[in-house]
């Protein structure tokens, strides 16, 4: 079909740009960025008091308040991690979390990976109040990591990219796991219940057939996304929670659904024939017609894939950059060598870059010792070394557990800085030795 001057210029690219593996990672490095140079600006007050702002949700006496930066934080980033939740559930079904054969070297690295650096952020503020960061250099950005990966092409093999995928998908797990363990206060067993009860809602729909996005999302929202919300426990992990009730199977009636498609096929093939003759009328017709086999397909497609597609344009590149740009912006101004030598600091820092690459390598090297796992193929050990490096790219999660981790500010920012220099310094590090061993032997 024609392409106007518009989908030259603006849609095509715009839309090439969304597809590119590496794009999610350049958009937040922009957004982080951004967030620095405006936070240490003539406008610098303007930005920290805009997070600062109340939003009031609810009617008469039921109304939840909180400021732009929680909304940010619990409420869109809500969406991220159900997108985790779904990414999650479609790896242990179907993709490398799906066998233990399959599973136990990433899930080994991962344990490593999150083990090595809470050890290290421990032993350096043990004893003070800001041990409770521990946390923060546990998690790896699965966006920039495997952003940084693609940019290597053909250099690396791809079961090293499906490796790392694994390893970032584990981990992400365990983040939720800590975050809903270790991070949550004030429990409301009342909430909690009623929480409990929308989970068997969810559940038993899963069994019972229901296939409809819209209630999944109703049930999912309304019911225990505000439950858990309310009762203290961190509103992300009723994300990942809804995420697992999402079907995962479509059930369809095969020969009419070949039938069909098969009907759509002819009538696209005889308008494509026509066209000449009638060129305005069989391009309305195209049109129809394909958009009568997108719905068909549609039809055809399991919840869970459908959900994780639709929602993956609107994560990577409005609530993941809105949050980075929320997050990373940090004041230079008053920081001083005390804070560049803080145990804060030291433990994220070390934790990450230190603590992944150790905890990832050694743990691996133990799985393929004592004939738990293998190596994945055409992967090496010169390869999983580059894979502990670029494990150390924190940023998205580690800012997300460092708000809950802190009250103090001056503590905040140390981790905030500590985040953004370890994980620039890994990821340069694990992209330029990756690109030098190469993919050869």
């Amino acid at each position: 079909m024609k392409k106007t001057r518009l989908d030259i210029y603006l849609l095509l690219p715009i839309k090439n740009f969304i597809e590119k593996k590496t794009s999610v990672g350049l958009v937040l490095i922009f957004s982080a960025l951004l967030a620095m140079i405006v936070a240490n600006s003539p406008l610098a007050d303007a930005y920290h008091n805009l997070w600062k702002q109340y939003i009031h949700l609810g009617i008469n006496d039921f109304i939840i308040r909180k400021n732009l930066l929680h909304w940010i934080n619990d409420g869109l980033m809500s969406i991220f991690f159900f997108m985790i939740g779904l990414e999650l559930k479609r790896e242990i079904l179907q993709g490398e979390l799906s066998s233990i054969k399959k599973s136990m070297l990433p899930i080994g690295a991962a344990i490593g990976g999150m083990l090595f650096p809470a050890l290290i952020f421990f032993y350096f503020n043990n004893g003070l109040d800001s041990v409770s960061g521990w946390g923060i250099p546990m998690a790896t950005d699965i966006a920039f990591a495997l952003g940084i990966l693609y940019l290597l092409g053909d250099r690396v093999p791809l079961p090293l990219k499906v490796f790392l995928t694994a390893i970032a998908i584990v981990d992400d797990l365990g983040a939720v796991l800590v975050i809903a363990f270790f991070y949550t206060s004030d429990i409301s067993i009342q909430s909690l219940a009623i929480a409990g009860v929308f989970i068997l809602i969810l559940a038993a729909a899963n069994l019972i057939g229901i296939r409809n996005t819209l209630f999944y999302a109703v049930m999912g929202i309304g019911g225990l996304w505000l439950a858990i919300l309310l009762s203290g426990v961190h509103a992300t992990i009723a994300a990942v929670l809804a995420a697992f009730a999402i079907p995962n199977t479509k059930k369809i009636n095969t020969p009419l659904f070949l039938r069909k498609s098969k009907l759509l096929g002819y009538e696209i093939q005889e308008e494509f024939r026509n066209r000449k003759k009638n060129p305005k009328e069989s391009e309305e017709h195209i049109t129809l017609t394909i958009e009568k086999f997108s719905s068909l397909t549609e039809d055809a497609t399991p919840p869970l894939q459908r959900l994780e597609h639709a929602l993956h344009p609107f994560v990577s590149f409005v609530i993941l950059p809105l949050f980075a740009f929320a997050n990373a912006g940090v004041s230079l101004g008053e920081t001083s060598f005390d804070s560049v030598v803080s145990p804060v600091m030291l433990g994220v820092v070390g934790g990450l870059i230190f603590g992944k690459f150790i905890g990832v390598v050694l743990f691996s090297k133990l799985m393929v010792w004592f004939k738990i796992a293998a190596l994945p193929q055409k992967v090496k050990w010169k390869h999983v070394y580059g894979i502990g490096f670029l494990a150390a790219i924190g940023f998205t999660m580690s800012l997300f557990i460092t708000d809950l981790a802190f009250e103090n500010e001056n503590y905040m920012s140390q981790a905030k800085i500590g985040i953004l220099l370890a994980s620039l310094m890994a990821g340069l590090t694990g992209y330029f030795y990756l690109r030098k061993i190469g993919n050869g032997n």
